[in-house]
């Protein structure tokens, strides 16, 4: 039996906005690892509309708190979604340039600090486009700008021998994913699409290695 503490940091992908049970997909793979006899602490630290300047101002401090020095703390990151997307009047959230400096950033630091996994981006529905608040602002997110920040956060990775899951060329393969965001709002999915997120990640070898 393997005993940590979890803190899942990143965007609105984090949270699982979108599912009705409040579970997204960190809960449901703590549930599952609770449920092989392991004990997890989750740490659930997504925050909706989060871009990485966002995260990268919050994470360390947040994140400390959660894992002191005597426990085995984990990180599982995934944020730089809403970099991408373009702000109706306003242009793009973070230029890309940004975007790599922030994620070079904090995962030098993050994974200095802690063991560390990157899970990518996900694919959005490009037809669903703009996703408008209430207030009115729209956010129109595009599959070609995420590709490139999942080609971009891949290579960060790999530089700095962090294990990286390029969800989004699986996802964008995946029928029941795309039918998961279409029937929730073309960005955010229902519990079925977080459920095969967390599925995939709970079989993803870097993952596994942790519960060894």
């Amino acid at each position: 039996m393997s005993t940590m503490r979890i803190c899942f940091v990143g965007d609105s992908i984090i949270v699982g906005s979108g599912d009705t049970n409040f579970l997204g997909w960190p809960g449901r793979l703590s549930i599952n690892e609770t449920n092989q006899g392991h004990d997890i602490t989750l740490y659930n630290m997504g925050v909706r509309g989060d871009t990485s300047e966002m995260v990268s101002a919050r994470w360390r401090k947040e994140c400390e708190v959660r894992l002191p020095e005597h426990v085995n703390g984990k990180l599982v990151m995934s944020f730089g979604l809403n970099d991408t997307a373009e702000e109706s009047n306003v242009g793009i959230r973070v230029p890309i340039k940004q975007t790599i400096y922030n994620l070079k950033n904090t995962l030098t630091e993050a994974s200095q600090w802690l063991p560390t996994l990157v899970i990518g981006p996900v694919p959005i529905i490009n037809d669903m486009q703009p996703y408008i608040f209430p207030n009115g602002i729209a956010y129109h997110y595009s599959n070609d700008r995420i590709a490139e920040l999942n080609i971009l956060t891949s290579s960060i990775c790999s530089d700095l021998n962090i294990s990286y899951l390029n969800i989004f060329d699986y996802l964008s393969n995946n029928p029941s994913w795309a039918n998961s965001q279409r029937e929730c709002d073309g960005v955010h999915a229902t519990g079925n699409g977080y459920k095969i997120l967390s599925e995939r990640v709970s079989n993803w070898p870097a993952w596994r290695k942790w519960f060894s």
